[in-house]
């Protein structure tokens, strides 16, 4: 494939790409000349991957900004997942005798 189409992927295909590279490299069942050319392509998509979310990063930051231009910094609340929520309750049963 060449540069310009590689350009033309979108992230999720990029990062697809990249997976069925590891995943023939990780199977260990290629010569070494194919091997350093995947491992080459591979290289190529990270960085490009990598790009794309400093780039993603960067929109984020632009549109999180105030009236006037300053960056507006909240911190992530990562949504509960099931499991705390249910090792919670348990802890809490626990304490309360069920």
């Amino acid at each position: 494939m060449n540069n310009g189409q590689e350009q033309g992927r979108t992230f999720e295909a990029s990062l697809e790409a990249l997976e069925q590279i590891v995943h023939q490299l990780e199977d260990g069942d290629l010569p070494l000349d194919k091997s350093l050319e995947l491992f080459e392509q591979g290289i190529r998509l990270s960085r490009e991957c990598q790009e794309r979310l400093s780039q993603a990063e960067r929109r984020i930051e632009i549109l999180l900004r105030d009236n006037q231009g300053r960056p507006v910094a909240s911190p992530f609340k990562e949504p509960p997942s099931e499991t705390s929520e249910r090792g919670e309750r348990g802890e809490r049963e626990n304490e309360n005798g069920f």
